[in-house]
């Protein structure tokens, strides 16, 4: 029994983890847009910004994933 619970803790937590990184990885990505839109200009500075705060909002899930279990 206390395997299964352990189990079900550890996916849990990897979906709790996954589910914060996608709605970083989506305000991220709202933020680099608007920002696109407000000043054209800028847009390779924003961009290079804006994934680079993808990929770390994405090191959070991995982190989920393989330190869950």
């Amino acid at each position: 029994m206390t395997n299964i619970l352990a189990e079900m803790s550890g996916n849990i937590q990897g979906g709790l983890g996954c589910l914060g990184a996608a709605i970083g990885v989506g305000l991220v990505g709202a933020a680099a847009t608007e920002g696109v839109a407000r000043n054209p200009g800028a847009s390779g500075k924003i961009i290079v910004q804006a994934i680079l705060g993808m990929a770390l909002a994405e090191a959070v899930a991995f982190y989920a994933l393989f330190l869950g279990k």
